[in-house]
C-alpha cells in the first residue's frame, strides 16, 4: 500500500540518508524546482545526508557543474553518484574492448573518456568507427528527438559481430522542460530486443547503488538499508531500483508519470494505484512534487 504524503518532512525523520534522483525531481532539465531544493536543504539542516543518484552519463564533477547552472545550490546535497562514473569504471576495465564506437553528443559527453584515477591499470580506450570497433559505448542518441529505430541497421551489424553495448544511462526518456527526449536506455533496450548484449550501470541496476554507498562511506557514514530512502519519478529505475536494494522509496508522481497519475498538486489516488499496478512497483510513499 502506497501512502500519499504532503511533504518530505512528513517522513524524513525516519531516514538518515536520501538517494535522490535529479531529472524530474530536483530540476526539469532546464532549471531547479525551488520547493525541492528547499526540502533538501531543510533535511540536511536537521542532520540528514543527501546523495544525488543520477543516471546521467556525466562524471560527478560534470553533474555538480550542471547543478550550479540549473540553480541547485551546493548546500542542497552532500555528494553525487552517477551512472556515468560507474560505467566509466567498467569501460576502463575493458568491459566492451579497447576500440569502441561512441554514441552520444561529444560536446556534452567528452568527459566520459577522461582518465579514472581510482583505477591502477586502466585499459587504454580508442574511439573508432563502428566497422573497426570491439564494442559500443552509448551515452545517448546522436539525436535525442529521433526514434531509436534509426539505429537498427548499425545495431544489426554490431550484433552480428558480437559487440557488447555499454549503456551509461538506463533511462528511456526524460522531459527537458516541455520537450520529451530519448535517452541511452532506449537504444540499449532496442539492442537487447534485437538479440544484442547490453551492459547497464545506472538505476535500477546494482553498480550505481554500490557507488552511492561508497560515496556515503567516503563521508564517514555506514548505514543500514532501512536508514535510506530512495526518491525519484521513474518507476522502472528509481522505484524498481529501491525495491531491488531493499530500501524504501518515495515516488514523485508529477514527473514522467504526471498524466498517468492525474497529478496536479497531488496524484489522483485511484489513478496512482492503477499506474503502480501496471508498472508492477510498490513504493512506500508518493507525492506530486518533491517539497
Amino acid at each position: 500500500m502506497t501512502t500519499i504524503i504532503s511533504s518530505l518532512a512528513d517522513i524524513s525523520e525516519r531516514y538518515k540518508a536520501l538517494f535522490v534522483d535529479l531529472w524530474g525531481c530536483v530540476h526539469n532539465g532546464v532549471t531547479a524546482y525551488p520547493e525541492a531544493v528547499a526540502a533538501l536543504q531543510a533535511y540536511r539542516a536537521r542532520g540528514g545526508i543527501v546523495v544525488l543518484v543520477t543516471n546521467s552519463p556525466k562524471p560527478r564533477a560534470g553533474v555538480a557543474e550542471q547543478m550550479g547552472a540549473f540553480g541547485v545550490p551546493k548546500d542542497a546535497y552532500d555528494t553525487i553518484a552517477t551512472s556515468g562514473d560507474s560505467a566509466r569504471a567498467a569501460m576502463f576495465q575493458g568491459a566492451v574492448g579497447t576500440n569502441v564506437y561512441f554514441m552520444g553528443e561529444w560536446d556534452r559527453d567528452e568527459g566520459f573518456f577522461e582518465p579514472l584515477e581510482i583505477l591502477d591499470n586502466p585499459t587504454p580506450i580508442t574511439r573508432v568507427p563502428l566497422a573497426e570497433a570491439d564494442g559500443i559505448v552509448c551515452c545517448g542518441p546522436f539525436d535525442t528527438l529521433a526514434d531509436p529505430e534509426v539505429n537498427r541497421a548499425d545495431f544489426l551489424y554490431a550484433k552480428t559481430h558480437g559487440m557488447k553495448l555499454l549503456c551509461a544511462n538506463p533511462d528511456i526518456i526524460v522531459d527537458r522542460g516541455e520537450i520529451r527526449e530519448w535517452c541511452a536506455g532506449a537504444l540499449a533496450k532496442l539492442y537487447t530486443d534485437m538479440g544484442g548484449e547490453s551492459l547497464y550501470f545506472g538505476k535500477p541496476y546494482p553498480p550505481i547503488y554500490d557507488l552511492a554507498r561508497r560515496r556515503l562511506s567516503a563521508l564517514g557514514v555506514s548505514l543500514e538499508d532501512s536508514d535510506i530512502l530512495a526518491i525519484g519519478d521513474g518507476p522502472q529505475t528509481d522505484i524498481l531500483g529501491g525495491m531491488g536494494e531493499s530500501i524504501d522509496s518515495l515516488f514523485i508522481t508529477g514527473g514522467l508519470a504526471a498524466a498517468e497519475t492525474q497529478t496536479t498538486h497531488q496524484p489522483n489516488p485511484d489513478a496512482l494505484s492503477a499506474y503502480l499496478a501496471a508498472e508492477n512497483v510498490t513504493p512506500q510513499f508518493a507525492i506530486g512534487k518533491l517539497r
